[in-house]
């Protein structure tokens, strides 16, 4: 039988069902990605017309029938109107809620995905962050929670670790990781200076809560920028519709 619950999370997506329905997909920290209907929440009186929306975040009660939720009521925290209002803004916001519900899936402990996803968006509103390095971060943490992240902490190689080592360092896409100088011989390499290596190893190892308290100069952010792109294009074969449109 059927139960009522109250989960913690995030809407991803809604979408139109019928006259006054939506369907919604839900990034919840118990339950990981679910889908659930909305009923009446396209109708002006719905005490569900503002909470069945992309970006609201907070407590959800549904209703667990045989084969699907029913969204019955929500407490909003946080509604992130701020991102919908500038459109540059709302396509970083739309890839980041793709991007997690492409990497999470229903009947799994979503908290970390729900959290990153949660100081992201936070981070996106910040007028002291560069939207372009917010996605790198995002990206590249998003692969550490999946666990495909490469390895940018000692040489593929021969195993030199790399943070105690002041010479130039190298990311090799095919090996998954930072090459030294001794072991680049015939291998298709991107150069990094020790900065560019420290921020990487910053994203990847750096508490939650610290996550976004960095900026990059240009040259070293180019760097990052070009290693983290053509490393997910190398090794996800999937495309986001809202990755289209931030390159248009």
């Amino acid at each position: 039988m059927g139960q009522t619950i109250v989960l913690t999370g995030m809407i991803l997506t809604a979408m139109p069902v019928g006259d006054y329905d939506k369907r919604v997909q839900i990034l919840t920290r118990e339950r990981g990605k679910i889908a659930a209907f909305a009923r009446g929440a396209r109708r002006p009186n719905s005490a569900l017309v503002a909470a069945a929306n992309p970006f609201s975040f907070g407590q959800f009660e549904v209703f667990e029938g045989r084969t699907a939720y029913s969204l019955s009521k929500a407490g909003i925290s946080e509604y992130f109107r701020e991102i919908a209002a500038d459109l540059d803004t709302a396509y970083y916001g739309f890839y980041f809620l793709e991007m997690a519900a492409y990497y999470t899936q229903e009947n799994m402990d979503a908290t970390d995905f729900l959290n990153l996803l949660y100081v992201t968006l936070k981070a996106l509103l910040s007028p002291a962050l560069d939207n372009c390095l917010v996605r790198r971060i995002y990206e590249m943490r998003m692969l550490v929670l999946s666990g495909e992240y490469p390895n940018v902490f000692s040489c593929m190689k021969c195993g030199r670790n790399e943070v105690a080592d002041d010479r130039p360092h190298f990311f090799s896409i095919r090996h998954h990781g930072v090459l030294c100088p001794d072991c680049i011989k015939g291998e298709r390499i991107i150069a990094m200076d020790a900065s560019a290596l420290y921020a990487l190893q910053y994203i990847i190892s750096a508490p939650l809560g610290k996550l976004y308290t960095f900026t990059l100069s240009e040259s070293v952010f180019a760097c990052l920028d070009e290693m983290i792109s053509k490393y997910i294009h190398q090794y996800r074969d999937h495309t986001f519709h809202s990755e289209e449109l931030l390159k248009k």
